[in-house]
């Protein structure tokens, strides 16, 4: 059994402001503010001794690299992102950071917004445009009805409202 997984598509390259600010926050703590910590802790534990049993040093030099990672990865992705701060043109469509107001066909009322999916987050509503339900959105108007594949079968919503 191999460990090979095939290439994931590609997420969208596109980022609300928001979403951009909070990226360059995690960005700037964790090189500015979490990583000189724990090199200061590692290099401490390194000063001990033995670093082949030292609990600390091994587990400071593995978060270092947690650490590392994650600020490549944000780098790379901050630099290759659309940033989307003005609504568009036509505002009777649903476009890249839209709010959405959806009814279903139990008459429960959902309020969702389309973001990237670098800012994903279910419990405030933020659906990314590169889901099922996302895509299926894009380009629809108030009154129009999206039929969408879910876990529990074939859903039905209605597009109640739109706002930027």
């Amino acid at each position: 059994m191999s460990r090979y997984r095939p290439p994931q598509k590609p997420g969208s390259k596109y980022i609300t402001a928001e979403g951009e600010k909070t990226l360059k926050a995690e960005l700037h703590r964790l090189w500015k503010v979490e990583r000189p910590i724990v090199t200061q802790s590692v290099s401490e534990a390194a000063a001990l001794g033995d670093r082949s049993e030292n609990a600390e040093y091994i587990y400071g030099k593995k978060r270092l690299r947690e650490i590392d990672s994650r600020v490549r990865f944000l780098g790379k992705r901050l630099e290759e992102m659309t940033v989307v701060s003005a609504p568009p043109a036509d505002r009777s469509k649903i476009y890249f950071g839209a709010y959405v107001t959806l009814e279903d066909d139990k008459a429960s009322s959902f309020r969702y917004r389309l973001v990237g999916p670098d800012e994903l987050d279910p419990q405030l509503g933020y659906i990314s445009i590169d889901a099922p339900l996302g895509r299926a959105l894009l380009g629809k108007q108030v009154g129009s009805e999206i039929e969408i594949n879910s876990p529990e079968g074939l859903r039905q919503f209605y597009v109640l409202a739109i706002d930027y």
